[in-house]
């Protein structure tokens, strides 16, 4: 929360808004030009006061440039057409330069993100991450299109004021530069001060809020425990807190009003009153006491604006620096077009040797431990055990999603850190438990195996999936909208689109991860069939929850707490009476789960 309360800029912090700025390069001219026009407009705004205190000047007869009170008119529409013109072309440009600058920066920042190693998706949220994208983002291009433009304008304003007011006025302008910013500072501090109350009571209105959403979000959890007293008594709480702080900020606000009627409109007053005394000893003209006045109320607000801009400039800092700190971070992958030569091909030979590892979020704790084990090319292996032995893992670290932390794993011979990731994980599929569709239509999603795909070979990748038999009886067919996540669908049909989309990536090492364990058994007996098929020629490793699917695999390996306790064939683990594969086995038929 400090991080947040602080609104001061450091060196290194401008620094690294420079480095954003590489991204408006393209369009620097632009940004130059509308620079020109920003500073242009200010000083013509600047001319309006000083000729309607001229123009009072002449209405009383005492004008100093021989104008008539309709000269005035078209100086004014002059002024007026100027402005609009001069606004329009700033507001366009930098329109321009924001959009097609804070484009550049989402597409690297995705870029960026995407290629990230799974480890950093590990030690983020999800919200975290999309924010770099969204509300930082925007904050950059608020910055350059709005708050950074007002900055400049509002410094041009007080510094083109000064300078009149010095010429009217010298001895007016004395007094107002030596009281009135002062009274300005006092109020920015004070108004300062009253925006910490009104973000803690927006956090505090946001946390009650998040708690009604919850307990209506998980309302049968709350009824299932009967904690419907519990939670209004958990809401009323926190809403009584937001009343508390309301009350607080109230009274601070009224003492807010109070200095402004008093001190700062005092202060104006005040100078006003030195003025009008001038006017009447024939010091001062009183068209001049009226540009005066409006200079010195653009100077205020110009003073205000500084401050208040400053503000969301050093917020803008905060956000240019995570942003960089993304772009600026190494990434797993380039990402590119994958294609292959002749020798990229790999065979699907696969040998662990003393593979030791510990998820970097938990290194206290060693989830495999010292595990070896070889698979032939075209070989089926079954992969079993307790939750939480690591078949998991171990699927993970062939994915190269992990690395090992000692040990090896070798793809035909080779180290797999000295394969081409992009190239080795195109010949790798993994169909889960969970399975993540995306929001599109059937077509995209069986697409996604292979982008580019036609339509014949999405059609004939779902019909070895058994996928057909559902997709056919969909109006849309291929072009059915699933949903998001694929809600609008069984899991038996999300599982058999995956298997779809695995068939059309055609890989040479197939992963099953507990593919078919929360299917009904009908489901089951329609996914099972399509994983023989997508099975075929390949490398497969079958992470097994049910161990009635796995009878026919080479191997299987029976894992407990990161190790091999037991490898071999169905018929002949089923034999070991005191084997761990037995046991479990024996367990599964009298309906216990144990996986």
């Amino acid at each position: 929360m400090a991080n947040k309360e602080r609104k001061t800029i450091s060196r290194t912090e401008f620094k690294k808004v420079l480095r954003i700025f590489s991204f408006i390069g393209p369009y620097k001219w632009a940004f130059v030009a509308g620079m020109v026009f920003l500073v242009l407009g200010s000083v013509v705004f600047m001319v309006f006061p000083g000729a309607a205190g001229e123009m009072a000047n002449v209405a009383s007869g005492k004008g100093k440039f021989g104008l008539s009170l309709k000269d005035f008119g078209w100086i004014f529409l002059g002024i007026l057409l100027l402005q609009g013109l001069l606004s329009y072309f700033r507001t366009l440009l930098f329109a321009y330069v924001s959009e097609k600058g804070m484009a550049g920066i989402r597409k690297a920042v995705f870029e960026k993100l995407i290629t990230k190693p799974i480890a950093y998706f590990d030690e983020h949220k999800t919200g975290e991450l999309t924010s770099y994208m969204t509300t930082d983002v925007e904050k950059l291009q608020s910055t350059f299109s709005i708050t950074l433009a007002e900055f400049i304008r509002q410094l041009v304003i007080l510094i083109v004021g000064i300078v009149v007011i010095a010429w009217i006025a010298p001895s007016l302008s004395l007094i107002m530069l030596t009281t009135f910013p002062v009274i300005v500072i006092l109020a920015m501090v004070f108004g300062r001060y009253i925006k910490g109350f009104s973000r803690r009571r927006q956090d505090q209105l946001a946390r009650s809020n998040s708690i009604a959403e919850e307990a209506i979000h998980n309302v049968s959890v709350v009824k299932s425990f009967v904690n419907e007293w519990y939670e209004t008594v958990r809401y009323a709480g926190s809403v009584e807190e937001v009343v508390r702080i309301s009350l607080r900020f109230a009274r601070v606000k009224g003492l807010f009003f109070v200095f402004i009627v008093t001190v700062l409109f005092g202060g104006i007053f005040f100078i006003l009153w030195m003025g009008a005394t001038k006017v009447q000893s024939g010091e001062m003209e009183v068209g001049d006491l009226f540009s005066f006045v409006m200079y010195t109320a653009l100077m205020g607000g110009a003073i205000a604006g500084l401050g208040n801009f400053y503000t969301q400039l050093a917020e803008s800092v905060g956000a240019a620096g995570r942003v960089l700190d993304i772009l600026e971070s190494p990434t797993e992958v380039t990402p590119q077009e994958v294609t292959f030569e002749p020798g990229d091909i790999i065979e699907g030979k696969i040998t662990l040797n003393d593979v030791r590892f510990t998820y970097p979020m938990r290194k206290d704790h060693e989830v495999l431990k010292g595990l070896s084990m070889h698979l032939d090319p075209g070989e089926k292996v079954a992969i079993v055990g307790p939750s939480g032995a690591g078949k998991s893992t171990l699927a993970q670290l062939i994915l190269r999603f992990y690395s090992p932390t000692s040990g090896t794993i070798e793809i035909d011979g080779h180290k797999i850190e000295e394969l081409d990731i992009l190239k080795y994980r195109k010949q790798v599929a993994i169909v889960p438990q969970e399975i993540l569709l995306f929001g599109g239509s059937i077509r995209e999603n069986i697409q996604y195996g292979k982008p580019g795909a036609s339509d014949e070979e999405i059609v004939e990748a779902a019909r070895k999936a058994n996928a057909m038999e559902f997709i056919d009886q969909f109006e849309e067919g291929l072009d059915t909208v699933v949903g998001d996540r694929g809600v609008r669908l069984s899991g038996g049909q999300r599982q058999r689109i995956a298997i779809a989309r695995a068939i059309l990536k055609d890989p040479r090492i197939l992963i099953l991860d507990e593919a078919t364990s929360s299917l009904d058994a009908e489901s089951e007996k329609l996914v099972q069939d399509a994983l023989e098929v997508l099975m075929e020629g390949r490398t497969a490793i079958i992470i097994a929850h049910r161990l009635s699917t796995i009878r026919t695999a080479d191997c299987i390996y029976v894992l407990k707490d990161g190790q091999i306790a037991e490898q071999g064939a169905h018929e002949e683990l089923i034999q070991k009476q005191d084997g761990l594969y037995h046991a479990l086995y024996r367990l599964q038929s009298s309906g216990i789960d144990v996986m």
